[in-house]
């Protein structure tokens, strides 16, 4: 029994494709029957390197917290600039 299925649209750019489908649920475009689990063993998430300065007391404290929680320094500034971040982008919205 095949499935009278939508036309999935043509989208602009990668933008305009993930905000259609963050609104729209996939199941009357796509036939899930015979999806199969898809593994992607060497993906890794896009990163960018950065050069930043920090006053020498701002880092010898990260560290120093960063040791207290046995996690490395970058692990914990990129925890709490994150932290910070959604923070920011609440009070803004």
């Amino acid at each position: 029994m095949k499935k009278n299925l939508k036309k999935i649209p043509q989208f602009k750019n990668e933008d305009d494709e993930r905000k259609f489908w963050a609104t729209h649920d996939s199941t009357p475009y796509l036939d899930w029957s015979n999806a199969r689990r898809a593994l992607f063993p060497n993906l890794k998430p896009t990163k960018s390197t950065i050069s930043l300065r920090l006053p020498e007391w701002l880092l010898a404290r990260l560290k120093n917290i960063a040791n207290q929680k046995d996690l490395p320094y970058q692990s914990l500034m990129k925890l709490y600039l994150a932290e910070r971040v959604e923070r920011e982008l609440k009070t803004v919205a």
